[in-house]
């Protein structure tokens, strides 16, 4: 049973990288005119549900198997990424707002929000390779 709470967790995990990998391709296209901002802030909304998903997907999993340092790890980004979805403004397009995102640096706060999390979800991949490795050791 543990074994397959982190096969599913390191496949959920895997989705979320190519996902921030794809966030920051895309606000880098941004950043060097290759893509408006409209194209691009429509692109990024359709996967901002997914990804919350995807990170509340990891955090229950962790919480129901009782993998508390690991939960504790994940609640902070689950509830990251709930708080900037509740807290967009009426009228926005989304998250990501073409008419807002050159205005007060909000492109290179992107960019540092995608970077932090790619760096976290490979931090998880590893800690869920090798809680799998052991979880399959043990059994």
């Amino acid at each position: 049973m543990e074994a397959a709470v982190f096969i599913l967790s390191l496949v959920d995990c895997c989705a979320l990288i190519f996902l921030s990998v794809y966030f920051i391709i895309t606000l880098s296209d941004l950043e060097c005119d290759y893509i408006n901002a409209r194209a691009c802030c429509s692109k990024l909304n359709k996967w901002v549900i997914p990804e919350m998903i995807g990170q509340a997907l990891a955090t229950v999993l962790m919480l129901v198997s009782m993998h508390w340092f690991v939960f504790l790890l994940n609640l902070p980004v689950a509830s990251w990424n709930v708080y900037r979805y509740v807290k967009v403004p009426m009228g926005n397009m989304g998250v990501y707002d073409p008419t807002e995102i050159h205005n007060r640096g909000q492109l290179k706060s992107h960019m540092k929000e995608a970077m932090i999390k790619l760096g976290f979800h490979l931090l998880c991949f590893f800690i869920y390779l090798y809680s799998m490795i052991l979880a399959l050791i043990n059994d």
